[in-house]
């Protein structure tokens, strides 16, 4: 009994560990996942009219200011547009995560830029990770266009 309890105790422990965003705090020139080359990155704002537009980047380098990181894991961030609205940002195969600590920097993202209609109960997951009120959680009642960011890697710059 004293085996299964400390086992179970442990696996606990190991979870808690796991469900938190890495450690750090996003300095410049730190990078998470795929190291990415800054040279050349473009302003978010101009690939977002031109994806607006119609426009497809499979593979760009987009340059933007973080306004929100998952507090659980890390597993997506905000980025600020020009409009007042924000892109929303995934890891590509849920392979990276990023400090919390990257809130408020500029970053470099080397990935896919488009424009996706996102769920509502997509919608709500996000809002419950970024630790909104259940009132604006169930505020949320359509869905919603918006620029999305497959990320490979993101390295900070500012």
């Amino acid at each position: 009994m004293k085996k299964t309890l400390f086992v179970l105790l442990l696996m606990s422990a190991a979870l808690l560990t796991y469900a938190q965003p890495p450690e750090g705090d996003a300095k410049p020139g730190e990078w998470y996942g795929e190291k990415v080359n800054t040279e050349g990155a473009l302003n978010i704002n101009d690939v977002v009219k031109k994806v607006n537009g119609g426009a497809e980047f499979p593979e760009v380098k987009i340059k933007a200011k973080v306004v929100e990181v998952c507090d659980k894991k890390g597993c997506w961030i905000t980025l600020e547009l020009e409009n007042g609205q924000t892109a929303m940002v995934k890891m590509k195969d849920y392979g990276f995560f990023l400090p919390v600590a990257a809130k408020g920097k500029t970053v470099v993202i080397d990935g896919e830029v488009k424009l996706k209609t996102t769920s509502v109960a997509e919608l709500k997951h996000y809002a419950e990770d970024a630790k909104k009120s259940k009132e604006e959680i169930d505020a949320i009642k359509e869905p919603k266009k918006e620029i999305r960011v497959m990320a490979k890697g993101i390295t900070v710059v500012e």
